[in-house]
């Protein structure tokens, strides 16, 4: 069925003006679409600030940029599932699937090529409309106006069918991506207005035991309208006059008149541990049938998030970019327990969050970076909750977690980065945890054997004949060390600072002074050979998703030591010089993650992230800042396409946040933020202390990207980082920028 012109036209006008808004609010800023094409991996639908629930659309469930199950490219919808991932480079969750249509039941999803082969409906971008906490689109093949919001831990469906008489509904437990092996699914129609069910799936790295996601979700659907006839699927085979059914695949079409007022609303709530939580969590959250009251609150959760944080400036776009860059980092990490606090544990068994909300979605190889500082400004009750969310795993799994995902550890990517979570957040005075709890758990992840840190242990490196992505590990272990220590020696654990402050100082035994790279070193002593500093590989190689001139610069600790290493400031700053400058290496062979390339600089992968600002250290911030700016303004738009990698739960949009402000966590635990270039006029940041910081900045211009000097709160000011205490207590940062190159500042 096709939508005709003047129905069309009336959606459209529809959607447009559902919910009218001032233009001086900052969600107006947000575009959950930014992301959504290229590399993003981002999603464009509804969920709430650290919410359980993402509801968005479903155009694929098949390839690397289908992670999130939606690309921007795709012209067709699948449906409407409850969970996503944002931006990550893994596909998993799409649980749940809703989807309107009408003229028939239709089990068979159709396909991007046939979407008239199923219940897929093709869509357009020009009917599509995404904003904070809300979602809607036109089917076209079914003259169906699909508006999604969410609360917390449900979702809330509202379908316009403005020429039927009904709306069949298909609720789809075998949706997934295609990555996942589905192992139950349960599906029983209650009464009339009433579905509930499960769906237990393994994904993520199926293959690999060490890699496997195994969850599951409940869930219960409120129907505004009761079913006239409801038809069950399981396994291929179809069953007229069953209410209750369980089996691998199973799926529900329900016919329900919408004769009399045209809609259809649903309210689905979800719960990781039981059908009467998910039950509990929709009917707390969402009472009544109002959607309109509850899109307005989720929007309100956004705003009030947005308003830390008010920036000044004539750029629509910029400020969209610098928006939306907050909208997406703060979708992740996300709630996982119900309304009355019960969540499902590492160990399968049933717990209580007792005064803490418990969270999972930790990207931590990506988000310890910046994100995780992050939100000790934006969002410090999550920084607590994280961190005994942290504790609980340590209790029921007995590590930390490296990249926990509902309630399985991924252990994906490298590195024991909780760590520098728990330290950065003891430092700046979260107190919200049991201390000596967080240290030993701490300290047991970084003596445990596994994931080559008993080479580390017993070599002082990894040796690349013995374990995988050596170098990288022996890297990103020695700073996790050298946070363990700061924490060892303000706990007065003496003989642990000198263990760890030892341990930190690994990066130096796999520097090759001959080369000037770091590079893999076997355990008799001896440099792998042949060594090519562009080679980066998904199968063995000394790095993780990067090569030897992307990690070189990975000693975020001891800055100093490495340029001591490389010869001195000016070898540095020749180094760095060679690694923007050289011709970026084929692409061929190399993970598909190492995009925004730069030279051999790669902003798409984390590793990168501090690199640029590390002209500062050498004596020559002005470089810094000409590259910084470079980044900003060619990587990041507010467009589709707009990120020119992964936004990895958070961390790409981090890294923007703090960067246009003007500064950055180049050692994400040591509490201070160096100086970049900043690209508003004024950004005001309400702070957790309740005062306000301003970075005010004068001469803004386009080729005016230099800092020319500095003052904090009046005072001439030489040092080239800001001091999160110092923001704490309030007050202003004032820069004045020019078009040449400025001052020099300090840093000790």
């Amino acid at each position: 069925m096709k939508v005709c012109l003047g129905l069309l036209c009336i959606l459209i006008i529809m959607t447009a003006c559902t919910s009218p808004k001032q233009e001086d609010q900052l969600v107006n800023f947000i575009n959950p679409k930014i992301g959504t094409d290229a590399h993003g991996h981002t999603f464009p639908g509804a969920t709430r600030p650290f919410g359980m629930v993402q509801l968005s659309p479903d155009t694929g469930t098949e390839g690397w940029d289908w992670c999130s199950g939606y690309h921007y490219s795709d012209s067709s919808i699948i449906g409407f599932s409850h969970t996503h991932l944002s931006g990550t480079g893994r596909p998993e969750l799409l649980d749940i699937l809703l989807m309107p249509t009408t003229g028939g039941i239709q089990f068979d999803a159709g396909s991007k090529e046939n979407p008239d082969a199923g219940y897929r409906s093709r869509f357009s971008h020009e009917t599509e409309t995404a904003q904070a906490g809300y979602y809607a689109v036109v089917l076209d093949d079914y003259a169906i106006n699909a508006e999604l919001t969410t609360s917390r831990r449900a979702g809330f469906h509202r379908y316009t069918a403005h020429n039927a008489e009904n709306i069949d509904l298909v609720i789809d437990l075998a949706h997934s991506q295609k990555t996942d092996s589905i192992s139950h699914c349960y599906l029983k129609i209650v009464n009339d207005t009433l579905v509930v069910g499960s769906h237990k799936s393994r994904g993520w790295g199926v293959g690999d035991e060490l890699y496997w996601v195994e969850h599951e979700v409940f869930f219960a659907a409120r129907l505004s309208q009761p079913i006239k006839e409801s038809v069950l699927w399981a396994d291929g085979k179809i069953y007229s006059d069953a209410d209750e059914i369980q089996s691998t695949h199973v799926k529900v079409a329900l016919t329900i008149p919408v004769k009399t007022n045209k809609q259809l609303l649903v309210k689905v709530g979800l719960s990781a541990v039981d059908v009467n939580g998910a039950l509990k969590n929709v009917d707390a959250e969402i009472p009544k049938w109002d959607f309109d009251a509850v899109r307005a609150d989720a929007e309100g959760e956004w705003r009030n998030m947005l308003d830390k944080v008010q920036v000044t400036s004539n750029d629509r776009a910029l400020k969209e970019t610098f928006y939306t860059a907050m909208y997406h980092a703060c979708i992740a990490p996300f709630t996982y327990m119900d309304v009355d606090r019960r969540y499902c544990g590492f160990d399968k068994k049933i717990h209580t969050a007792d005064g803490f909300t418990n969270l999972t979605g930790l990207s931590l190889w990506d988000t310890f970076r910046a994100a995780n500082p992050l939100y000790t400004i934006l969002a410090p009750q999550l920084v607590t909750d994280l961190v005994n969310s942290a504790l609980a795993q340590y209790d029921e799994y007995g590590l930390l977690p490296v990249w926990p995902l509902c309630n399985s550890e991924t252990n994906c990517k490298i590195g024991y980065h909780a760590v520098p979570v728990i330290v950065d957040a003891y430092f700046k005075g979260f107190r919200g945890f049991n201390v000596d709890k967080a240290y030993q758990a701490m300290k047991t992840s970084a003596m445990q054997d596994d994931f080559g840190i008993k080479f580390l242990k017993e070599y002082g490196y990894i040796p690349a004949d013995l374990e995988n992505k050596s170098v990288s590990k022996t890297l990103e272990y020695a700073f996790d060390d050298w946070c363990l220590a700061q924490m060892a020696h303000a706990l007065g654990k003496q003989e642990d600072y000198v263990y760890f402050k030892q341990r930190s100082q690994a990066f130096r035994n796999v520097f090759e002074p001959n080369s000037g790279f770091m590079r893999g070193r076997r355990a008799d002593g001896f440099f792998v050979e042949p060594f090519d500093p562009t080679f980066a590989s998904y199968g063995p190689s000394d790095f993780i998703e990067g090569n030897a001139w992307q990690y070189m610069w990975f000693v975020p600790h001891d800055v100093a030591g490495l340029i001591e290493l490389l010869g001195g400031d000016e070898a540095f700053v020749d180094k760095l010089d060679q690694l923007f400058g050289t011709e970026t290496s084929s692409s061929e062979g190399k993970p598909i993650d190492i995009t925004g390339l730069i030279g051999e600089y790669a902003h798409g992968n984390e590793p990168s992230h501090h690199t640029a600002y590390l002209y500062t250290f050498a004596g020559q911030p002005w470089k810094s800042q000409q590259r910084l700016n470079e980044i900003m303004t060619t990587l990041y738009t507010n467009q589709p396409d707009g990120l020119c990698g992964n936004e990895d739960m958070g961390q790409m949009s981090a890294w923007y946040i703090f960067s246009a402000i003007g500064f950055y966590p180049v050692n994400p635990a040591d509490g201070r933020y160096v100086f970049g270039t900043p690209q508003f006029e004024r950004v005001e940041i309400a702070m957790p202390s309740g005062k306000v910081f301003t970075v005010k900045t004068t001469g803004l211009a386009e080729k005016n990207i230099y800092i020319q000097s500095v003052k904090l709160n009046g005072q001439e000011y030489d040092k080239g980082y800001i001091e999160h205490k110092a923001m704490l207590d309030g007050g202003t940062l004032e820069f004045v920028m020019g078009s040449d190159p400025g001052k020099r500042f300090m840093i000790d």
